[in-house]
């Protein structure tokens, strides 16, 4: 065959080779479309509560359907969705820059000399760039693994972790004026200048001129890139472990649970009715950003059947129970669950942009949590803090039901027995427009029975709604 003919016949080859893998491409990159899912089901059980638009929980959007010739692998079908927050324990394990550094030190030492290579200078050549290599990725990879979990877990958060992971982060800005980002950019910065070292300096074994310039040249090497991490590596690495430390002790939030979560001004009792009317040693959440927590208590409900609920018991918090109680057992109820009571820190009156930590992280649970609210009040005047005057409670209750007018909600007015100031239930009582209100006084007992028949029907209204979503969760997982 002629030598043109050959070259045209491997030509034509190549250009078919190349059309198929770039079709092949094609295919595999194809975007998928989505489908919209109509969530009216929910919404038609009571329209009137709603838990937050920007909640995850909410997501209108479902991946569309592949096609038979796309066709993915079958998920296993007892697999369950998570039921929890729990990010922030997902992102990346971040070691110690000095375990990482000590780590590198060592890894030349297990990069063994090709003893094929006869000629003495080749095979140090050889040898000197293999462990400035093995030294770069030792020290470059955990950096670009920290930036890139990082990044990936931040997008994948719940909405709720979001506010704790910011307000954490802010915390540590006002420490050290870095945010989040600033530490991630100087790891990547960090990172590049590794890799270029390490070229530069595989380069120079790789060319050295004698055996002895190039063990020298990996020795030298060696030691510079070490002293480019504990120079521009070490701190940022450092930080984001502080950080780390902090996120990931950020307690998981269970978003099938019903909750009521207290809210009002700080000193109007809402820690003991938590403690009261739920288990009788609630935990405390703490989060890193404060030395204040989340109190959250427990109250089991017993359901008859799906719409009614036959009882409530406070649950001993130190024994918790595996499995259905042994009344589900013996059939006298349909089901049980533990349902939460959280007591929240005080909301005062001022512009959002003025509010602290603790503020937004009230705020944020009732935005992007299934939660219903009890509004407190302490209208005696004897409240024991300036910023939860009688006139400031009553303007908050009407500012934040404002913001969430489609929660399921009960007002409750706090330590009677103490007195009201005069003209304050009249104010409250215009405020309300007819909606109803508990009196409370724990010290005597008045009004607990109610409060806790009202709490029981929130925390009915919230499972509902809890319910059709997980329905819906299924049928999109199905398609």
């Amino acid at each position: 065959m002629p030598l043109a003919s050959l070259w045209i016949q491997r030509i034509m080859i190549a250009t078919s080779v190349s059309s198929l893998l770039l079709r092949r491409g094609a295919l595999a990159f194809q975007p998928r479309g989505s489908i919209r899912t109509s969530y009216s089901s929910i919404s038609n059980i009571n329209p009137q509560y709603h838990f937050g638009q920007e909640s995850r929980l909410f997501s209108t959007s479902a991946p569309q359907q592949p096609s038979q010739k796309q066709q993915e692998p079958s998920k296993p079908k007892n697999q369950k969705p998570k039921n929890n927050t729990g990010g922030l324990r997902r992102l990346p394990v971040v070691k110690s820059p000095k375990e990482l550094m000590d780590k590198a030190r060592k890894v030349p030492l297990r990069v063994k000399t090709d003893t094929t290579i006869k000629n003495v200078r080749n095979r140090a050549r050889k040898h000197g760039a293999e462990s400035l290599n093995a030294m770069s990725q030792a020290l470059c990879i955990p950096l670009r693994d920290i930036v890139d979990g990082y990044k990936r877990e931040w997008r994948r958060l719940h909405p709720f972790e979001k506010v704790v992971a910011d307000l954490t982060t802010r915390a540590r800005q006002k420490k050290d004026g870095l945010t989040l980002q600033d530490v991630l950019n100087d790891i990547h910065e960090a990172r590049k200048m590794l890799l270029e070292a390490g070229k530069e300096w595989v380069y120079k074994a790789k060319h050295a001129e004698t055996a002895r310039e190039a063990d020298m040249y990996a020795t030298q090497g060696a030691e510079r890139m070490l002293d480019l991490y504990q120079e521009f590596a070490f701190e940022p690495v450092s930080g984001i472990l502080e950080l780390q430390r902090s996120l990931r002790s950020a307690p998981a939030v269970q978003l099938d649970t019903p909750a009521v979560v207290l809210v009002g001004a700080p000193n109007v009792g809402k820690s003991s009715i938590v403690r009261y009317i739920s288990s009788a040693t609630p935990e405390v959440n703490n989060y890193p950003f404060t030395t204040r927590g989340m109190t959250l208590g427990h109250v089991e409900v017993f359901w008859s059947d799906d719409d009614t609920i036959a009882r409530a018991i406070i649950p001993e918090h130190e024994k918790k129970r595996k499995g259905p109680s042994a009344d589900v057992l013996a059939g006298k109820y349909a089901f049980s669950q533990l349902c939460q009571v959280m007591d929240s820190p005080g909301l005062l009156v001022r512009p959002e942009t003025e509010r602290n930590e603790m503020e937004e992280l009230t705020l944020a649970a009732m935005r992007h949590l299934p939660t219903a609210v009890m509004y407190v009040m302490d209208l005696s005047g004897e409240a024991g803090d300036k910023c939860s005057s009688v006139e400031d409670q009553l303007q908050l209750r009407k500012d934040v039901r404002a913001r969430f007018p489609r929660r399921p909600w009960i007002d409750v007015v706090s330590k009677v027995d103490l007195g009201i100031v005069d003209g304050a239930e009249e104010e409250l009582k215009e405020i309300l427009d007819g909606t109803p209100y508990i009196r409370l006084s724990i010290h005597e007992g008045q009004g607990i029975d109610e409060l806790r028949q009202e709490v029981l029907r929130m925390l009915g209204e919230v499972r509902v709604v809890l319910d059709a979503m997980a329905a819906v969760d299924d049928r999109s997982a199905r398609n």
